[in-house]
């Protein structure tokens, strides 16, 4: 049977590159996503089989990857294309389904932010039976396959998502989790993502501790006192100096644990996964401008503060992009002129034809970039 799979799998690679040469400039996969664009080689596409309401602001929705899809790890993500008035729109979102699902679907969790386009479009508009392009899994907050852990997660908000495809893998594989504490915020019960199958398996597992906090029943005047400190860190994990830790929820969340593992010399036990890229304090002398898009011929105001990404959306353009937080380097262009200020570090670019990163950068005073 191998054998008969390899020679038929030859034979379409070979009639594939026989029609190609007469599709010429296209190929056979662009004519193949007419009828049907999971199909497509040179592109990944994902077709919506389901969208499922977990909050009053959060959206579960079921993809069906098409031809190339090559599988996820727990706790990776990907990058989703949303077409919105005319444009593309692309973000990245973690994967919360597990990665051995049977029938090959995946799912990605979104809450609606506050002015996110991409995210309101997802959870409120988006239509089952839609096609999105998708890219390949990434990331590195994953569990290692060969040593066994005593995980402590710590999550709040969406940042469940990653840890819930931990979680449901860790059942689909051994039926059983491991010794796992979880420490997870929302601001009301009714917040929480995943919140009826967080307490099953709170009830049916007896090795996962789960420790819900809800930062806002209580008022605000109690509010503070219930986000990360040491002392409650002590008492809802006394053991966590001896646990591996994995993180995902809003910067002020992250940034405290950071420091608060940095002090205590374990930093090398703290894996944390971001939403957004970490920003360096904005300077007091922020200079305006105008930045000019040579390829475009556009001119567009700058303020100094807001990303050249946005910037040139505003404008009407529509710039590759992937994660929108400096990982990926999907939005690199050229300086053409002037300066630019690397929104995570500081740090000032000037050289005429270096590659810059729009997603992360904003102008110091009148720029040119070659977009």
């Amino acid at each position: 049977m191998a054998i008969t799979n390899t020679v038929y799998q030859s034979s379409m690679r070979k009639f594939s590159q026989f029609v190609d040469m007469f599709a010429y400039p296209l190929r056979l996969s662009h004519y193949l996503e007419l009828i049907n664009p999971l199909w497509t080689k040179h592109s990944l596409q994902a077709k919506v089989l389901k969208v499922w309401d977990e909050t009053k602001d959060s959206r579960t929705i079921t993809l069906r990857p098409g031809r190339g899809w090559r599988g996820h790890r727990a706790g990776q993500y990907i990058r989703v294309g949303v077409p919105i008035g005319g444009m593309r729109h692309t973000r990245t979102y973690s994967i919360s389904s597990s990665p051995s699902n049977r029938d090959g679907c995946i799912s990605i969790t979104v809450k609606a932010i506050k002015g996110g386009r991409v995210s309101h479009h997802l959870v409120r508009d988006l239509k089952v039976g839609s096609y999105l392009p998708i890219g390949d899994p990434q990331g590195e907050f994953v569990l290692p396959d060969a040593i066994p852990v005593r995980p402590l997660f710590i999550t709040a908000g969406s940042g469940i998502t990653p840890v819930m495809s931990m979680l449901r893998n860790y059942m689909r594989e051994y039926r059983n989790l491991p010794d796992i504490t979880h420490i997870h915020y929302a601001p009301h019960v009714y917040d929480v993502i995943f919140g009826k199958e967080l307490d099953q398996l709170s009830k049916s597992q007896k090795h996962y501790k789960l420790n819900r906090i809800f930062t806002r029943e209580l008022g605000d005047e109690v509010s503070a006192k219930l986000h990360f400190n040491a002392d409650q860190l002590d008492q809802l994990a006394p053991d966590w100096r001896e646990r591996e830790v994995w993180a995902c929820g809003p910067a002020t969340l992250l940034d405290s644990l950071e420091e608060h593992w940095a002090k205590e010399g374990l930093s090398r036990n703290l894996h944390l996964e971001r939403f957004r890229a970490k920003l360096a304090e904005v300077p007091t002398d922020i200079t305006s401008g105008k930045i000019k898009f040579t390829k475009s011929e556009l001119e567009s105001d700058t303020d100094g503060v807001t990303n050249l990404l946005r910037v040139a959306e505003d404008a009407g353009l529509n710039p590759s992009h992937g994660c929108r937080m400096g990982i990926c380097h999907g939005c690199d262009c050229t300086l053409v002129s002037g300066s630019v200020r690397d929104l995570r570090t500081g740090a000032i670019t000037s050289e005429s034809g270096e590659k810059i990163q729009i997603c992360v950068s904003a102008s110091v005073g009148d720029i040119e970039v070659e977009l």
